[in-house]
């Protein structure tokens, strides 16, 4: 992508970080899952943990929509 990234969501809950992806997509936001050949290369046992990223210009829009869609308590630290 080019640009300084933000970490939003880092988890191993597939279904979670489908659902964040697909809401920051339907909202135009660019976004990045790291990690995924990691998670599927040592067979999903969990021992590494896909990473959601966005632009770091588009950080705050994508906190406050993943926020409002009741994802609060998945968020890494600002």
């Amino acid at each position: 992508m080019g640009r300084p990234m933000t970490e939003l969501i880092r988890s191993n809950d597939i279904v979670l970080m489908g659902f964040a992806q697909s809401l920051l997509e339907g909202a135009d936001i660019p976004v990045f899952v790291a990690d995924n050949h990691m998670s599927f290369l040592e067979g999903s046992i969990g021992a590494f943990a896909r990473r959601l990223l966005v632009p770091e210009d588009r950080a705050t829009e994508a906190r406050r929509l993943l926020v409002d869609a009741g994802l609060a308590d998945e968020l890494r630290d600002a």
